[in-house]
C-alpha cells in the first residue's frame, strides 16, 4: 500500500475508525516480511475464537486467498486480490451472493482483509505493456502479513489452551474415580471416618461439572477434588499404619508370653538396682523375693508444656497439612490478625492463631493439646476455621477439644472443612503478604 493512502468503500457502505485503524497497521509491514499464506491460514483457524470471525467467513478467506497466485505473501508479489463475486462463490463452496457479501463484511471488521475499492465499485487490475499489474482494485490482505505474529501467537495459545482443557479433563476423569473408588473401599473395609459426609461432598462436585466446562471452572473443580481425595488417602494411610502398629504390637506380646509361660516375672514391673546399692540377701546369699504389692508402674511422662506422651503425637502428626495458601483462601478473616495485618508464612499463621485463640477464649491447654494432637500447622489451621465460622460455634474452646479428640482416633478431616469455606467465601482471594 501507499504510505499515507487513505481508500474509502465504494457506494453506500459507510467509512469507519476500525477500518482506518486497519489500513494504517497495514503501513506497518516490515520490509523483506513474508510468510506461506496456508500456514498463515491454518494459524488464523486455530485462533478463531480470538480474532472473532465465524467458520463461514473463514471460508471465504479460503477461497480468496486461492486467488492470490504465490504460495508465499510478501509485498514484492502485491497484497491485492481481485476476483469477481460469481467465481468467488465458486470457490466459496456456492456460497449465495448475499452470504458471501455478508461474511466479506465479518472479515474486513476483523481486521483480516481490506477493501480497496475502484471508482465503479468493480474489482479489476490494470497491467503494462510487458503484462505486470500496475494498480489492482479488490480486496486487500496485507492486514495478514503486518498481524502474522499476532495471529501466530493467538494459535500458540489456543493449542496450548486445548491441551491444558484436554489435560485437564483427563486429571479430574481420573480423581472422580479415585474417591468413588476410594469411599466404596472404606465403607467396604469400615475405615473410621465421616464419609458418609465426604460422599455427600463428592457428588456435589460431581453436580457442579458443567457440561461446557471453562478452564478455570475445571481447574477451580479439580483443587477441591484432589482436596477431598487427598483427605480420604489420609485417612485411609493412618488406618493401615494403625493396624500395623496393632498388629505388630500382638505379634510382640505374643512372643513374650509363649517364650517362657513359665515365668511370673514378666509380669511384674521391672526395676534397675541403682548404683551403690545392694539387693537384701537372705541366708543362703540369694536375693531376697520383694513384694510386688508394694511397686507401683511408673506413671507416663508428660512431655515439656504439657504435651501429649510420644505416641499420641506421632499419632496426631499423621494428620496432613494443606497449602497456606489454601487456607487464607478459605480462612480470610485470620489475615487480619497476623503480624502487620498479614501473613506470609506458617510461622505468621500460628502467630495468629495464637491471638485469635485468646479473643475466642479456648484455654492454653486446649490449644496445646490440639497442637500435640494435629501439629502446630493444623492446630493454627482449625484456630482459623473456628474464626471464620464463629457466629455458629457455641463454645470454641470445647469444640477444638471434640476435634483433636476426634483427630486421635482417626475420625477428624480438615479438608472438608476447609472446602465448605472455600465455597462459602465464593472463591475470593486476598493478599496473604
Amino acid at each position: 500500500m501507499e504510505s499515507g493512502y487513505v481508500t474509502t468503500p465504494f457506494g453506500r457502505r459507510p467509512m469507519s475508525l476500525g477500518m482506518l485503524a486497519s489500513q494504517q497497521l497495514a503501513e506497518t509491514i516490515e520490509p523483506g516480511m513474508k510468510r506461506s499464506k496456508w500456514k498463515l491460514f491454518r494459524a488464523i483457524c486455530e485462533a478463531r475464537p480470538a480474532l472473532g470471525v465465524t467458520d463461514r467467513a473463514l471460508t471465504v478467506l479460503d477461497a480468496l486467498l486461492t486467488f492470490y497466485p504465490d504460495d508465499e505473501i510478501s509485498e514484492e508479489k502485491g497484497l491485492i486480490v481481485f476476483p469477481s463475486n460469481a467465481q468467488l462463490s465458486l470457490r466459496a463452496r456456492g456460497m449465495t451472493p448475499a452470504t458471501l457479501r455478508r461474511h466479506l463484511a465479518v472479515l474486513v471488521e476483523a481486521g483480516l482483509i481490506l477493501r480497496k475499492d475502484s471508482p465503479n465499485g468493480k474489482r479489476y487490475a490494470r497491467r503494462d505493456r510487458a503484462g505486470a499489474i500496475g494498480e489492482a482494485f479488490g480486496f486487500s490482505v496485507a492486514p495478514l502479513l503486518a498481524r502474522a505474529v499476532e495471529i501466530e501467537n493467538l494459535a500458540a495459545q489456543a493449542i496450548a489452551d486445548r491441551e491444558l482443557l484436554r489435560a485437564t479433563r483427563e486429571r479430574l476423569t481420573v480423581c472422580r474415580r479415585d474417591i468413588s473408588k476410594l469411599i466404596s473401599t472404606a465403607i467396604d473395609e469400615a475405615v473410621p471416618g465421616d464419609w458418609e459426609q465426604m460422599t455427600m461432598m463428592f457428588r456435589d462436585l460431581v453436580a457442579r461439572i458443567p457440561r461446557m466446562a471453562s478452564i478455570e471452572e475445571l481447574i477451580s473443580l479439580l483443587d477441591e477434588m484432589g482436596l477431598l481425595r487427598a483427605e480420604a488417602v489420609n485417612l485411609l494411610e493412618r488406618h493401615i499404619k494403625r493396624e500395623k502398629i496393632d498388629a505388630n504390637e500382638s505379634q510382640i506380646e505374643r512372643h513374650k508370653q509363649n517364650s517362657n509361660p513359665n515365668c511370673i516375672y514378666e509380669l511384674e514391673p521391672s526395676f534397675d538396682t541403682k548404683q551403690g546399692e545392694t539387693a537384701v540377701a537372705n541366708n543362703e546369699g540369694m536375693a531376697e523375693p520383694l513384694d510386688v504389692r508394694r511397686l507401683k508402674p511408673p506413671r507416663p511422662s508428660a512431655g515439656p508444656a504439657g504435651k501429649m506422651p510420644d505416641a499420641a503425637a506421632a499419632a496426631g502428626h499423621g494428620l496432613k497439612s494443606f497449602p497456606l495458601g489454601l487456607v487464607l483462601q478459605a480462612c480470610p478473616a485470620i489475615l487480619d490478625y497476623g503480624p502487620g495485618g498479614a501473613i506470609g508464612n506458617w510461622r505468621d499463621l500460628m502467630s495468629a492463631a495464637v491471638v485469635v485463640r485468646s479473643m475466642l477464649g479456648v484455654s492454653p491447654s486446649a490449644y496445646e493439646e490440639a497442637c500435640a494432637g494435629m501439629g502446630p500447622e493444623n492446630a493454627a489451621t482449625v484456630i482459623a476455621c473456628i474464626l471464620e465460622r464463629g457466629g455458629h460455634i457455641n463454645s470454641p474452646g470445647g469444640y477444638l477439644r471434640d476435634l483433636t479428640r476426634r483427630t486421635e482416633r482417626g475420625e477428624f478431616a480438615i479438608g472438608p472443612m476447609l472446602m465448605a469455606l472455600v465455597r462459602a467465601n465464593g472463591g475470593v482471594r486476598r493478599h496473604a503478604g
